[in-house]
């Protein structure tokens, strides 16, 4: 199975915007949203299948046992996160702050702190007759974003095993989900904004996705509210032997499409021919 990552250096450049229109045109049997911390292609793809959901576990937080506790106060002095507040009748674990390194259960003298799992977020697989999608919802302030992102795709690998091509919305930025979603795929797309900052961003995704050995390309999305940078991003692809794949305009009729739950590829409108074109372009370096 081929897989093409949809990416951007930045939020907010239409990464799912594109992504959404990429699937409806593919007419795709699978598909992803790695975006843990903040997912919301389902929004715009609206699965008609309930999903099969199961818990992802992170990191253990540590427990209190009140009736063995003798509030000698040594867990707290010793946690360096302060995650172990002292209550008028007790010492309690502030679940949001531990991270669970254990420190208090090796120093705890009674014996009263337990290391136990901990749900850390949940993960979603929509399938019917044709299509499967695989994404997942990270707790707030749950860490091990990364090892999220790798769950949704083996999700994705395992149910939608005979598909061709995946195509995959991945996270904002350079972190470790990013990483994590880089992991196996056969072409990254990024999405750029025509603004410095998203050059920026843009050059630092580029020189991630270069230390992973990933092909790339990369269009521009809202190419017309600043020409002069949409041309500044044309030159460094073209300066650096990277495909470029397009331009999509601004359009107001994109706004409203979104917002009505539905992808720029539905709508006959500057930005879907715009989005037709770089699809074929994509497919092609596929």
């Amino acid at each position: 199975m081929k897989q093409l990552l949809i990416l951007s250096g930045k939020g907010g450049t239409g990464k799912t915007t594109v992504a959404g229109a990429f699937i409806r045109l593919s007419e795709a049997r699978a598909y992803g949203d790695c975006d843990v911390d903040a997912p919301n292609l389902h929004l715009i793809m609206a699965p008609k299948a309930p999903p099969e959901r199961s818990d992802y576990y992170g990191l253990p937080k540590a427990a209190i046992d009140p009736k063995a506790c003798t509030q000698c106060g040594k867990c707290a002095a010793e946690c360096r996160f302060d995650a172990i507040i002292k209550t008028d009748s007790a010492y309690e674990i502030d679940p949001y702050a531990c991270e669970g390194c254990g420190v208090c259960e090796l120093v705890c003298p009674a014996g009263a702190v337990t290391m136990n799992p901990a749900v850390a977020g949940e993960m979603m697989v929509y399938r019917d007759d044709t299509t499967v999608f695989s994404t997942a919802q990270l707790k707030m302030g749950s860490g091990t974003t990364g090892k999220l992102v790798t769950e949704v795709k083996k999700n994705l690998m395992r149910a939608a095993s005979g598909a061709d091509v995946a195509i995959i919305d991945g996270s904002p930025g350079i972190g470790c989900p990013v990483i994590a979603s880089m992991s196996g795929v056969s072409l990254v797309l990024i999405v750029a904004e025509p603004s410095v900052s998203g050059i920026s961003d843009m050059e630092r995704l580029l020189k991630t996705a270069g230390t992973f050995h990933v092909k790339t390309a990369v269009c521009v999305n809202k190419y017309d509210i600043n020409p002069e940078n949409t041309e500044k991003i044309v030159a460094y692809c073209r300066n650096n032997n990277l495909p470029f794949a397009g331009k999509i305009p601004y359009d107001a009729e994109a706004i409203r499409a979104v917002n009505s739950g539905r992808t720029i590829a539905d709508v006959d409108g500057p930005s879907g021919r715009a989005v037709r074109e770089i699809y074929e372009n994509t497919i092609k370096l596929l």
